[in-house]
């Protein structure tokens, strides 16, 4: 029986993919349940495995665009897995006269001899038009490669030639054209519509980071111990400390909707992470609920799902704020673009020891710039800063304004 595999739909908004990758060739033997092929759509990169084991035909390319519900191959269901041992044999043989044929076709390459131009009289001369566009192009005659009779420089050679200015030669100088895929594609067209379609402004602060280091410094044993591994990172303050903020400026954690405003009594913080494909945005669901222990393990759980390649729509779908962490790869100060079609995102940046003013002293601490990018068509000044003062106080003072007073206690020691 011949089963037609078809793409199926990755969410409802999509319409088409991208075939981005096939994990196998053309007449190769599939067991049931085995990934295929990648696709890409506009929101994520899934694997399409198997749906019966037999001998697969493709019928796309990579780099086909192909509606949901397309067919994209066949399983011959019926055709039996060929031995290990059978096809070896038939292999091996082209491989042996492989050499053979490598040296008939070399034969013809080092047939043109170039020696007797080179020692010819004209090897090297330019004809009176050429020497004449080449002194107008300060250039020596000896740098130009002649394609003329005997290495003659020819018009054409002095007119193509073009100045060294004094770079070095003999590097090399290749390019290579990729299309890129559809989820990068996608993601380029959101940033650029982001610029394009909100009144975007950044406003800057910068945190004291010595009490959060103090409290990690403290507990990140004892949390990884209690709580099988996981870590306690900066990302779950950072977290808590936008949640409270958006409690207290609801604004930051609404939306345009043409001539409306929509906004959320809950907070889905989209949290930008690196993986294989790029960069990925999953969304940690009701984070104002969760505890560190549990915005952690939510934030490590979506990140080894990305950067296994296993993310989905619906873990990207949603988010009402993003944070991102370019701190992580050096950044020391950026103005993040929002997410469309959210309305605010915050931006992490790398932590430096620097020298600052402490009760009229100065002290020495490690400071982090953080940065609010914010649509003003919906978001006032006043809110923007007040937003991003509230985090900075939360994150100067986690004990009581994110923990209540009890470090243990809110780290569930």
């Amino acid at each position: 029986m011949i089963l037609e595999m078809k793409v199926p739909s990755p969410g409802e908004s999509i319409k088409e993919v991208e075939i981005a990758t096939w994990l196998v060739k053309d007449g190769d033997y599939v067991e049931k349940d085995q990934a295929i092929a990648e696709v890409d759509s506009d929101k994520a990169t899934l694997e399409l495995p198997a749906e019966m084991s037999g001998i697969i035909t493709l019928k796309a390319e990579e780099g086909d665009t192909v509606a949901v519900g397309a067919v994209v191959c066949l399983i011959d269901t019926d055709a039996a897995k060929p031995a290990g041992d059978a096809a070896a044999p038939a292999a091996e043989a082209p491989k042996a006269e492989a050499p053979k044929a490598e040296v008939k076709a070399e034969a013809p390459k080092a047939a043109p001899v170039q020696a007797p131009a080179a020692t010819s009289y004209a090897a090297g001369t330019p004809s009176p038009a050429a020497r004449k566009i080449l002194d107008e192009k300060n250039i020596a005659p000896a740098t130009v490669s002649g394609t003329g009779k005997g290495g003659r420089i020819t018009k054409d050679d002095a007119v193509n030639a073009v100045p060294s200015m004094g770079t070095p030669t003999g590097g090399s100088r290749g390019s290579e054209r990729t299309k890129l895929s559809m989820l990068r594609r996608k993601v380029a067209e959101r940033l650029v519509s982001a610029k394009n379609e909100t009144a975007m402004l950044t406003t800057f602060n910068e945190v004291n980071m010595t009490p959060i280091n103090q409290i990690r410094n403290e507990y990140k044993d004892a949390f990884k111990a209690k709580h099988g591994g996981l870590g306690l990172g900066f990302m779950s303050f950072f977290t808590k400390a936008v949640t409270r903020a958006l409690q207290l400026y609801p604004d930051v954690n609404s939306m345009m909707d043409g001539d409306y405003k929509i906004a959320y009594d809950f907070a889905d913080i989209s949290i930008a992470v690196s993986g294989p494909k790029g960069l990925m945005v999953p969304v940690v669901r009701n984070a104002e609920l969760l505890t560190f222990r549990g915005i952690e393990a939510e934030i490590k759980r979506l990140a080894l799902r990305a950067r296994d390649g296993q993310i989905t729509v619906d873990d990207m779908t949603g988010g009402t704020f993003t944070i991102t962490n370019g701190g992580v790869f050096g950044s020391m100060l950026s103005t993040p673009i929002i997410n469309p079609p959210q309305s605010g995102i915050l931006g992490m940046h790398n932590i430096i020891e620097r020298p600052i003013a402490v009760n009229g002293k100065v002290e020495i601490h490690p400071m982090m710039y953080v940065a609010l990018s914010y649509d003003h068509r919906i978001i006032d000044g006043r809110e923007s800063v007040g937003f991003l003062v509230a985090v900075k106080e939360a994150l100067e003072n986690p004990l009581e304004l994110l923990m209540n007073g009890d470090a243990k206690r809110a780290l569930e020691l």
